[in-house]
């Protein structure tokens, strides 16, 4: 039995382990890899309308170094430059955002209560406004951004093209690429259509690395949203809130710890 133990154990090494690739070898590999995420964020950015579907993973370590995870669903559909609704629903919190071009509305169900500021401008505005206001991290946002390849590609230290995998029975590009503070995966779909499908961000400078994980479950271009798509209505009963109260549009509940955020 222990002989089968040591012989498994460097059979998934051999697996798991490959040999370290020439410097020739790994530069034509980070040159892939870049070549790939710039073919993905090319299409996306032409997609005047994208409809997706998603389930993220979010983890967070206790004081007491412990990995918790959370998980939720949602929805988005984005229409360019300056529409985008959207839809979390986790165990915590059952989220709805609403952007016109205009204002931002943001409405909680499980505390039927709502928040709404002015951000004038295009999708990418009300990310960063998101960002820099209110502290809400949307990791999988800068995959949808006009200028995606720019900004994704901004802090990476080294990439690399790692193969092929399969992401729900879909072929996909295994992509890896490494910051001063982050380490993250990226998997596209292969062919004509290069969908991000998955994606996996590992916080290296927190205690026993923390990871964001997104995939992507169901996507649709071309669509024609209805009329009022973007228009929020609250409901008759529903509070107003500050702005400042949008921390429902996290993905962690309140009094989690920090450490989960990517």
């Amino acid at each position: 039995m222990k002989t089968q133990v040591v012989l498994f154990s460097m059979l998934a090494s051999l697996l798991v382990t490959p040999l370290a690739a020439p410097p020739a070898q790994a530069q034509a590999k980070g040159d892939e890899a870049r070549a790939l995420l710039k073919a993905m964020s090319e299409y996306v950015s032409s997609q005047k309308t994208i409809e997706l579907t998603f389930d993220s993973d979010i983890e967070v370590i206790t004081p007491h170094l412990e990995k918790i995870q959370f998980t939720n669903s949602g929805e988005a559909l984005l229409s360019r430059p300056d529409k985008l609704r959207a839809h979390r629903v986790g165990g915590y919190a059952d989220v709805a955002l609403f952007f016109d071009g205009k204002t931002v509305s943001v409405y909680g169900k499980h505390s039927n209560g709502y928040a709404q500021f002015e951000v004038p401008g295009t999708v990418d505005h009300l990310f960063a406004a998101l960002r820099a206001g209110h502290g809400v991290a949307l990791p999988f946002a800068d995959l949808l951004l006009a200028n995606a390849y720019d900004v994704l590609v901004a802090g990476v230290l080294e990439a690399k093209h790692i193969g092929r995998g399969v992401i729900d029975g879909v072929e996909c590009e295994h992509l890896a690429f490494r910051n001063h503070d982050t380490d993250w995966q990226l998997w596209v779909e292969v062919g004509k259509t290069p969908i991000p499908r998955k994606m996996v961000i590992t916080s290296k400078t927190l205690n026993s690395a923390p990871q964001y994980t997104l995939r992507v479950k169901g996507w649709n271009t071309g669509v024609q949203p209805a009329p009022d798509a973007f228009a929020f209505v609250p409901p008759t009963d529903a509070k107003k809130l500050s702005p400042d109260a949008l921390i429902d549009l996290d993905e962690l509940p309140q009094g989690a710890p920090e450490g989960g955020k990517p």
